[in-house]
């Protein structure tokens, strides 16, 4: 009761900082402006503001990344707006509403992408796990679970900062919290306002695809807080807003229930071509159904030229105290020495090759990797295997924990010393764990990827599951 409490305080005063901005008439209401508009302005006012405050202090690529994340904040606001003041409009112009948010979403991610190398990765790529929340506005009819499954998506690196700075840096550790926050108040939010989709007026003109929200707030309304300039948005492409669309579409057949096949027709067997050879040697089309989706061919020149993309540089180098090892192919003879216990290693984007980090290291990450042979000798943190294929891991000393994770065929050697290592999956399929004999050889053990659940009356029961062959 003391935290509903609590949260209702800060509820009221985050309306009240709302409210007593400037361009506010003599009472302090807000005329023209609907009043789930006046809540969002609230949030961007409270949690939004905080995280851009804290992420200004910590600096770098942190604040260039919350600077794309306030303009797409502000972007889905105008949509608000649009909707608070109009009817809904046709699925089409919906998809063209949605696509400024679109694309700032994209501007958030294609930033991570490329700085893949920056010291607050962990940061970037929370941000860009969760960041497609801003999608919720087209996820009828339960846009809540999904802004909780988008954000549920930036724990694991959220609980990586969590861990690297909680008794180093208190900032980082304010900053997860702030950020977070902005996404358990907008399920807040939107469980009081558009529990089942974007609530749309019933009365104005219904909304089209030229609609936009005014430049500028009307009299006696609410402007939005202030904050830094939305970055340069990219060409647009409507890829993901038709995607959302139909998403939203989807959902509504699927909450028809039984009524789903209400429009499927019987097919007698005379019409089944395995039981009426003759059609197979009719002309015409076998199937009347509509066609499957095929990505759209650009338009091109009679004669265009052959388009490849720039190939991105290999790399081994130290950088501070990080091993980058990139963009490395078919190089089976990569060898990192003069290691230190502070120093981490971050492998990316690397195929075919074989790495041997020699000496004791703090944690090595491989991530993106394809067909990667990996011998180290001793780590005492974290060996972390994320988003790859065919990885080979043997360990020559100790490593107190190795996590798999999206990543399927991955083999772990361990060594003698090494047996009382954790080994932590998620997402993971085909992995070996290979413990040495006295002889010399390895014994393989693959590790359980199928489980049974069960209700034992006062919670859920997880056990292994055999699989009989």
């Amino acid at each position: 009761m003391e935290r509903l409490v609590e949260r209702l305080e800060k509820a009221v005063e985050r309306l009240e900082m709302v409210h007593q901005g400037p361009g506010m008439c003599g009472d302090g209401s807000s005329k023209g402006v609907a009043q789930y508009v006046q809540v969002f302005d609230g949030l961007l006012a409270g949690p939004v503001a905080e995280y851009i405050r804290i992420s200004k202090e910590v600096g770098g690529d942190v604040q260039k990344h919350a600077e794309m994340v306030h303009a797409g904040l502000m972007s889905e606001r105008a949509l608000l707006v649009v909707a608070s003041q109009h009817q809904q409009p046709t699925e089409n112009a919906f998809s063209s509403l949605l696509k400024p948010i679109s694309e700032h979403i994209q501007v958030v991610q294609n930033f991570r992408e490329k700085n893949r190398g920056s010291k607050l990765f962990n940061h970037l790529s929370a941000v860009s796990e969760s960041i497609p929340a801003l999608g919720w506005v087209a996820m009828a009819p339960k846009p809540g679970p999904y802004v909780k499954e988008m954000t549920d998506a930036a724990m694991f690196y959220t609980n990586r900062i969590l861990k690297e700075y909680k008794d180093v840096d208190k900032k980082q550790v304010e900053w997860v919290k702030a950020y977070l926050s902005i996404w358990t108040e907008l399920q807040a939010y939107i469980k009081e306002f558009h529990t089942t989709g974007l609530t749309w007026s019933k009365t104005g003109p219904v909304a089209t695809e030229g609609t936009k929200s005014p430049s500028a707030p009307a009299a006696g309304a609410a402007p939005p807080p202030p904050g830094p300039p939305p970055p340069p948005a990219p060409a647009p492409s409507s890829s993901s807003a038709d995607d959302a669309a139909s998403r939203s579409a989807l959902f509504a057949q699927i909450n028809r229930g039984e009524g789903i096949t209400s429009g499927l027709r019987h097919v007698s067997d005379d019409m089944k071509t395995h039981k009426n050879p003759a059609l197979k040697n009719q002309g015409g089309p076998v199937r009347s159904g509509p066609k499957p989706f095929t990505a759209p061919k650009p338009a091109c020149n009679a004669n265009p030229a052959p388009k490849t993309s720039p190939k991105a540089p290999a790399l081994l180098e130290l950088e501070g105290k990080k091993w980058r090892v990139e963009n490395q192919e078919n190089a089976t003879n990569l060898v990192i020495n003069d290691t230190e216990l502070k120093q981490v290693a971050y492998v990316f984007k690397c195929t075919n090759s074989t790495l041997q980090i020699k000496g004791k290291i703090n944690s090595i990450t491989l991530d993106n990797c394809k067909k990667l042979g990996l011998v180290f000798d001793d780590v005492v943190g974290i060996v972390e295997i994320i988003n790859s294929r065919d990885i080979k891991v043997q360990v020559m000393g100790k490593v107190p924990t190795i996590s798999i994770n999206k990543t399927d065929g991955c083999h772990v050697y361990l060594s003698k010393n090494s047996l009382d290592c954790e080994i932590v999956s998620a997402k993971s399929s085909e992995m070996n764990v290979l413990i040495p004999t006295e002889g010399g050889d390895f014994t393989e053990f693959p590790v359980p990827e199928q489980f049974k659940t069960v209700w034992n009356g006062q919670k859920l029961v997880t056990t292994m599951t055999e699989i009989a062959g």
